[in-house]
């Protein structure tokens, strides 16, 4: 498992997903809310499945 998600990317889904499980927790948008902890998941682990299907990669070091 190959990084493939880059420093701004990173940051923008591990704080998407800290508002959305924030927001359900406090029960403020509904159970949809708890989707937030896919965007937070793979913030953390660098690593978008989606993205290697695709080809994408926004990781600036392509050796890692």
């Amino acid at each position: 498992m190959k990084t493939n998600v880059g420093g701004i990317d990173r940051l923008l889904r591990i704080t998407l997903g800290v508002i959305l499980v924030a927001l359900a927790a406090t029960g403020t948008v509904g159970i949809w809310g708890w989707l937030g902890l896919v965007p937070l998941a793979t913030g953390l682990l660098g690593w978008c499945p989606p993205y290697t299907l695709l080809g994408i990669n926004t990781c600036k070091n392509k050796n890692i």
